[in-house]
């Protein structure tokens, strides 16, 4: 089994990632998703953690590999990262969500140099719109941002948009279509429910319409 599906099986063994297209969750945005992802459970399972952070520093060298900082979104990116920069004996900053409102008011944390090439992690990538936001500030700060890195991403057209308009790369260790794939292998789901759920990628809105 491929990196990729074995990840994919973890997130659903340890239920950091949840199915449930005849229940529905829903999002923030108020969408109805049959999928919940919670990758901060990863941290609690070290087998797991330890082949994800592996699987980061070997992707990170094969995709970025003029990398000189590795940064962590805040809060979920920030664990992950400052593993992967151990790994990879590289110097570690964070990012957070927003500047500090007091002292010098930098939004990038630790001693990122004007120029310095940096990856940025975060844990899951849903419409991309807050990675891009630190990718964003910590150019402003100086940073030759080379690209983002993430566990699991749900391969959402808005997504791929927003990346390819900031020309930012993306690269992860598993997707959404690997995942259900494996969910649909070890009888997660069944047949009716693997179909809503490649509805759901293909329209997050309709996939529950059932005239469609």
């Amino acid at each position: 089994m491929s990196l990729s599906k074995n990840i994919a099986a973890d997130l659903l063994k340890i239920k950091a990632v949840s199915l449930s297209p005849s229940q529905p969750f829903t999002w923030a945005s108020g969408i109805q998703s049959p999928i919940y992802t919670d990758n901060r459970v990863t941290l609690a399972y070290p087998e797991v953690r330890t082949q994800i952070e592996k699987g980061f520093a070997d992707l990170i060298k094969s995709e970025f590999p003029e990398v000189e900082v590795i940064a962590g979104t805040a809060t979920a990116g920030i664990p992950h990262g400052a593993i992967i920069a151990d790994y990879l004996k590289l110097p570690f900053a964070y990012i957070r969500s927003k500047p500090k409102d007091h002292g010098a008011g930098h939004q990038v944390e630790g001693r990122v140099a004007r120029g310095q090439k940096m990856v940025v992690v975060e844990d899951l990538i849903s419409t991309g719109g807050s990675v891009l936001e630190a990718v964003a500030a910590a150019e402003r700060e100086g940073a030759d941002v080379l690209g983002v890195v993430a566990i699991f991403t749900y391969e959402l057209e808005k997504a791929s948009i927003k990346f390819a308009e900031a020309g930012v790369k993306l690269a992860t260790l598993t997707n959404y279509s690997e995942l259900i794939e494996i969910a649909q292998e070890t009888g997660y789901v069944t047949s009716h429910e693997l179909a809503l759920l490649k509805k759901f990628k293909e329209n997050q809105e309709t996939w529950l319409d059932v005239s469609e």
